[in-house]
């Protein structure tokens, strides 16, 4: 689900509570040494992502922030500032000359950069946290 929060949003601060849970501490958070990511730079977005602003300018940006059950994308176009609910057993990651996370029909595809260099330990992390949330052990037998 996509918020506008550039203000304050109470909504915003409610779904992402019941659906990613709580974020994280802040001694949990430097137990995991951090749990948001730097700067992507954004390629594309998907139309549903799109629409929740009129227009999309060249450079925008994104980071991404890790919850117990899912993962907020926090971008920006112009002056405004959106918020992605991302639950773990909906998201989906490819990594092919873009890198892209998908989720209920909607996309968002960062530019392979020096900026998503840099995040790649914290793709790493997210992956990791997805896979514990999932729990694949029935797989294993």
């Amino acid at each position: 689900m996509i918020f506008n929060t550039t203000y304050h949003n109470t909504d915003f601060e409610i779904h992402s509570k019941e659906l990613l849970g709580k974020s994280f501490s802040l001694l949990e958070k430097i137990k995991m040494n951090g749990a948001g990511s730097g700067r992507f730079m954004i390629a594309e977005v998907s139309e549903k992502l799109a629409a929740a602003q009129k227009q999309f300018s060249e450079l925008n940006y994104a980071n991404i922030e890790l919850r117990p059950k899912g993962i907020l994308v926090h971008y920006t176009n112009r002056l405004q500032r959106f918020s992605w609910s991302v639950p773990y057993h909906r998201m989906v990651i490819y990594s092919t000359n873009l890198f892209s996370i998908h989720a209920e029909g909607s996309f968002i595809k960062f530019y392979k950069n020096k900026n998503y260099k840099e995040n790649k330990k914290f793709i790493e992390k997210m992956i990791d946290f997805k896979n514990e949330y999932l729990d694949f052990e029935y797989y294993d037998r």
